[in-house]
């Protein structure tokens, strides 16, 4: 059991939504005891055992269901062909016993990507840390990412080569403070040629870099670019300009999207909520 718990800590630390099930009552003859789990990833490779046979398959089946649905459920079973039993699911099986399972649904943390691992994206993780995010940090400074500390997964690499080769999960939030605001262009721009869909994007500049890399966006893609999603400058208006100051104002900001709060003193400005970039 001590390996099953080990693989649960791996897969939620890499941010994989999962099913744990549970043998939680059993009368009769049976080919698993109480107790017993198994756990079921979102590409239904399972770990662990609920007995096997066609009681496992059964479980395994309505894993991949309620993996796509986000729920739990709890259902007893008779493991005897044929026979009929109240609020009971017959399996094929000829144990002649009951079994109770609990499938609980162990979803995956909500994926924050930062690109640039010097002192505000070390900030941020630190904070962002606390909730509940999965953290991936890219930076191409080897020395820099191999010193970086409170993300679950750190790439030295280049930025935009990362996404190219990994791409970002859908309705993710992605930061931006790499070293250079060439860098910066790069990553969001290529966000927006691969059309990825992150729930969030904020880049971290100042007003007049803001205006530059704007007329760059909007002269490759367009006045009709799809910026929504887009918070630059970053963060909420909390006042402050220190790593750790900027670094509340951007999981403060990243927790208002998150939760789907609005009407917050955002840095970037808006018209009735609606974001303009000139």
């Amino acid at each position: 059991m001590e390996n099953l718990y080990e693989k649960l800590i791996d897969l939620q630390r890499r941010g994989i939504p999962l099913m744990m099930v549970t043998v939680i009552e059993k009368t009769g003859e049976g080919p698993v005891e109480v107790g017993k789990k198994m756990i079921v990833g979102e590409n239904l490779e399972a770990y662990g055992t609920v007995g096997g046979g066609a009681l496992e398959f059964h479980a395994r089946e309505l894993c991949k269901e309620l993996l796509q649905k986000r729920e739990n459920r709890y259902e007893k079973y008779l493991l005897a062909e044929g026979k009929v039993y109240p609020d009971t699911i017959t399996l094929p099986m000829a144990c002649g016993g009951k079994v109770s399972l609990m499938y609980e649904y162990l979803g995956a943390k909500e994926y924050v990507y930062i690109f640039g691992a010097g002192h505000v994206g070390q900030a941020l993780a630190n904070v962002l840390k606390t909730m509940p995010f999965h953290i991936t940090v890219i930076d191409e400074r080897k020395d820099v990412a191999k010193a970086f500390k409170n993300a679950d997964l750190v790439y030295d690499m280049g930025f935009v080569e990362y996404i190219e080769k990994y791409s970002i999960k859908e309705d993710s939030f992605v930061v931006v403070c790499t070293p250079a605001h060439l860098h910066d262009y790069h990553v969001i721009n290529k966000i927006l040629e691969l059309k990825l869909k992150p729930k969030y994007m904020g880049m971290l500049c100042s007003p007049i870099k803001l205006r530059d890399y704007l007329d760059k966006t909007y002269e490759q893609f367009g006045q009709e670019v799809d910026l929504s999603n887009f918070y630059s400058p970053i963060g909420l208006n909390l006042g402050g300009g220190s790593p750790s100051e900027i670094a509340i104002s951007i999981s403060s900001e990243i927790l208002a999207v998150s939760n789907g709060k609005i009407n917050h003193n955002h840095m970037r400005e808006t018209t009735d909520g609606v974001p303009h970039y000139w």
